[in-house]
């Protein structure tokens, strides 16, 4: 079975994130980027479905050449080999164009099942993966906390069933669908491996493909900023913290609270 995993390299969330002055786009050389934490679920479900029926890991990125420390990570962890999809015309490109130029980089590579986590850090939109599957045109099984694939489809590496249960406010779906498809994963689903010693050696010698938009078939005026369906207006740095109301307990201190509250319509 050939499972593609997409992976976004973000922003660390632990430092200052802010956005760039020219473009008002995400300022990516302003704080150290780390892969997303819900693409290390995604890799992790990808390796165990691959532990259990076999086949192939690949990782698939889309971003600049910093996002190659992206793709080690998750070589790393036991994917077999990588894409990155990397190109000035792609910068500032928003979901619309993101999942485009996947979709277009995925049928280029082919795959049986593609992986993602179900948002990344930095965006949040949590749209691509139903993007991704209606481009492709394949079905999508999205929040999923549990995967399970027919065994004997993913021997045969195509066709077959897969199933998902997919996290709701009541518990959750079950979701079943034909192969090939497209999957998000929650963080609940598992517990990612960390790479050892012997994998961070192994992860130097793994395949990584460059792909520009020319070599995966990419419309470049379908991609990048200028094309993008949303943008950010404007912005401005958030004022410093006011320093806060001191309540002096003189008996009253539980109404003055609550009429503190009350004033910020918290209660």
């Amino acid at each position: 079975m050939n499972i593609v995993v997409c992976v976004k390299q973000v922003p660390d969330t632990a430092t200052e994130r802010k956005l760039r002055s020219d473009d008002k786009t995400l300022d990516r050389d302003a704080a150290d980027g780390v892969i997303n934490e819900l693409c290390e679920y995604a890799v992790e479900e990808a390796l165990r479905l691959k532990e259990a029926h076999g086949g192939e890991v690949t990782v698939l990125t889309m971003g600049p050449d910093k996002a190659s420390d992206t793709i080690r990570k998750a070589l790393a962890m036991g994917a077999d080999k990588a894409v990155h999809l990397v190109d000035d015309a792609l910068h500032g490109s928003d979901a619309l164009g993101t999942s485009y130029a996947l979709a277009q980089t995925l049928k280029k590579i082919g795959f049986d099942l593609v992986v993602l986590g179900s948002e990344s850090t930095d965006a949040r939109t949590g749209v691509l993966a139903a993007m991704l599957a209606e481009r492709l045109g394949v079905p999508q099984l999205t929040f999923a906390n549990k995967v399970e694939v027919d065994p004997s489809a993913a021997k045969a590496g195509s066709g077959g069933s897969i199933a998902i249960q997919r996290v709701t406010d009541y518990g959750y779906d079950r979701v079943e669908a034909s192969l090939p498809a497209v999957v998000s994963v929650v963080e609940k689903i598992n517990e990612p491996r960390y790479p050892s010693f012997k994998g961070i050696m192994a992860a130097k010698k793994k395949p990584v493909e460059k792909l520009g938009v020319a070599d995966a078939e990419i419309d470049a005026s379908q991609v990048g900023l200028a094309n993008s369906w949303s943008e950010v207006a404007d912005f401005a740095a958030a004022p410093p913290r006011a320093a806060g109301t001191i309540v002096k307990d003189e008996g009253d201190g539980g109404a003055k609270t609550a009429d503190f509250l009350a004033s910020k319509k918290f209660v």
